[in-house]
């Protein structure tokens, strides 16, 4: 065995190791799903009109795919069609998902793509950092980024130590064009968001995962969404890229044991790999 197979190798990036078990994302007991479509394992069929239905089929999300690539126990927060601004204003307190008791290890969010219409027809702007509000995040702006980051800041009161990981959707080459300009103000407000808050990571798959383009669609889209096998690819990228991050910042998840409780070690700030 070579010990050094597991450590960040120069120049490596996040989707260079693909693991097959979850690597070190398994260290999440509890994992918690935040996203619209895509995180909901929503597909479409097709009636004898030829209408289109859509279906949330959550065991076929790419959360239910890693939480089973791990042995975690997964919550999923999710639903087509969702935004920010919904998830915020009603969605969440009508499911009781800012429930205590739902608190987890770990929070992916993958939220944004249907934000867009907002934006553009100026229903809800897209707004900057200088939105949120850290110490109480249900005073930040009624923007895009104001909205983002009070889903964090209101699960950060529910589960204090969480790690938060903040997904950027993979370039699509054939987005409308008065779509891009958001797409890219979208990534800078995330980046942001997540340097401004602890123990938040970006997984940036418009940087480092393959393009949506018309080829990859062939293969892995089934109308708009994504096939069984592509929702299992996303949780590939996933675990993948969550398991890069650990072995690239291995002090900040010494303690995800402790998440939820008081405990500490005093050492743990000097683990390195």
């Amino acid at each position: 065995m070579n010990i050094r197979e597991f450590y960040v190798k120069d120049g490596e990036k996040p989707l260079d190791r693909l693991v097959p078990d979850g690597g070190f994302c398994r260290i999440f007991r509890k994992m918690a799903f935040i996203g619209d479509s895509l995180s909901s394992g929503e597909f479409e069929s097709t009636d004898e009109n030829g209408n289109l239905l859509y279906h949330d089929m959550y065991e076929y999300a790419w959360g239910a795919y890693l939480g089973r690539m791990c042995g975690s126990e997964v919550i999923n927060f999710s639903m087509d069609a969702m935004t920010v601004s919904e998830y915020c204003e009603t969605f969440a307190e009508s499911r009781g998902y800012w429930d205590k008791s739902l608190a987890a290890q770990c929070y992916f969010i993958a939220l944004g793509v249907n934000d867009v219409t907002k934006v553009l027809n100026g229903t809800v702007p897209a707004g900057s950092i200088d939105d949120v509000d850290l110490s109480d995040p249900e005073n930040n702006k009624k923007t895009f980024a104001g909205y983002y980051a009070q889903i964090i800041g209101r699960y950060k009161k529910i589960s204090p130590r969480a790690k938060f990981f903040l997904v950027m959707s993979p370039n699509e080459p054939d987005l409308p064009k008065d779509y891009r300009p958001f797409a890219e103000e979208r990534r800078k407000i995330i980046k942001d968001i997540a340097d401004a808050f602890e123990n938040t990571y970006v997984i940036d798959l418009y940087k480092y995962a393959p393009d949506y383009d018309a080829e990859f669609k062939k293969k892995y889209f089934l109308g708009y969404h994504m096939t069984p096998s592509g929702y299992v690819l996303t949780a590939k990228y996933m675990a993948s890229y969550v398991d890069f991050i650990i072995r690239q910042n291995p002090a900040d998840f010494a303690e995800v044991q402790y998440i939820g409780t008081e405990l500490h070690h005093k050492n743990a700030k000097e683990i390195k790999l």
